[in-house]
């Protein structure tokens, strides 16, 4: 895919039914309970509704997305775990043996590993969908050249549109790739402008002086390649990762093909505000699962301002947050379109009316 074709794909890309979204309002308003009594479940199932086009949609079957790659700022130590986890975790995805796929697994959700950048060749089923065998190391080096990055992207869009066709109702994206919580780190402080100290976290776990080496290394690479902030695809191929902007296309593909997507933790949600700054509709298609223990995931969150479901402490990666997410997403979607309405219910609703006419639910300080 050249750019241009990128670019003309990304033009594609238009908001939610707002139609359906305002006619699942209205159904929400006539189901027999108080006005806004389910909080977030509600906004869910609203916006799953504005999503799919259908006013009561029934999200069965879900995936999770892996993308993996490596990366070539390991060689400066950032990373506790060797390089060669990667290629292990990857195959024990696809034996459900992981904490996401032993997750995944329980739930029946499916799992799709894709491999867009590791060192070494995988074996199937893992997806061979590789650009090149690692990225260079951005302590010296650029990540990767831009036409790789763009090939990237278009991974995880065609991943996307293969979802689509293979009629999954909700996508997670998850990742797997040693080093990548240093690489997410150098594209959020380079799209944001934030401090490298303000994005960036343990990953796996540290010493302090490996942390303080960590930051360094980030720090350095920033200033070596100077990326340009209002432009994404440079960013990602001068510090991010292969992993990262096969996401970021994952994102971008959910969106064009209206696929509800999940963002997991640190990576995802770096990933998903890069498919943000390209296209901003791809907001409207985002549910965030769990609140990343990382530092870097609250600037995330608050530059797309989107608030994560759950409060949980994790920090694990690989898409782990995403079946979480999918329940209760399929929970806030049967709320929806099996809860009566007062009129099914036989309740007149009358008493309602002075209270859906002012803010009668908000609590005052």
């Amino acid at each position: 895919m050249t750019e241009s074709e990128l670019r003309l794909q990304i033009q594609k890309i238009n908001a939610p039914d707002a139609n359906i979204m305002d006619a699942a309002k209205k159904r929400q308003a006539q189901l027999a309970k108080p006005p806004g009594s389910l909080g977030a479940l509600e906004d869910y199932a609203i916006r799953v509704a504005g999503i799919t086009g259908q006013l009561c949609p029934e999200p069965n079957r879900c995936r999770i997305l892996v993308l993996a790659a490596d990366n070539g700022v390991v060689a400066e130590g950032v990373s506790s775990a060797p390089q060669s986890v990667t290629a292990s975790q990857c195959i024990n995805m696809t034996r459900r043996k992981t904490g996401m796929s032993s997750l995944a697994h329980y739930f029946g959700d499916e799992v799709v590993v894709a491999d867009v950048g590791t060192v070494v060749d995988l074996p199937a089923p893992i997806m061979n969908r590789k650009i090149r065998y690692g990225t260079g190391n951005i302590a010296v080096e650029p990540a990767m050249t831009r036409q790789q990055a763009i090939d990237a992207i278009a991974v995880g869009m065609e991943l996307a549109r293969q979802a689509k066709d293979e009629h999954v109702d909700i996508l997670g994206i998850g990742e797997m790739g040693i080093g990548n919580t240093t690489t997410s780190a150098a594209v959020l402080a380079a799209l944001t402008g934030r401090a490298v100290e303000q994005v960036t976290g343990r990953g796996g776990g540290l010493t302090e002086e490996s942390f303080l080496h960590k930051k360094e290394v980030i720090a350095n690479a920033l200033l070596l390649h100077q990326p340009d902030a209002a432009d994404p695809i440079d960013v990602l191929c001068k510090v991010g990762g292969l992993d990262i902007a096969a996401m970021c296309g994952a994102f971008l593909g959910c969106a064009h093909y209206h696929i509800p997507a999940v963002v997991d933790g640190f990576i995802s949600i770096v990933a998903a505000l890069c498919a943000f700054r390209l296209c901003e509709s791809v907001r409207e298609y985002l549910f965030l699962s769990h609140a990343s223990y990382e530092v870097g995931y609250r600037a995330a969150t608050e530059e797309l301002e989107l608030t994560p479901c759950l409060l949980l402490g994790m920090r694990l990666g690989e898409g782990s947050g995403c079946p979480l997410m999918f329940r209760i997403l399929q929970a806030a979607c049967s709320a929806h379109r099996d809860m009566a309405t007062f009129a099914e219910a036989a309740i007149n609703d009358d008493y309602l009316t002075p209270i859906r006419q002012c803010s009668a639910f908000e609590v005052m300080p």
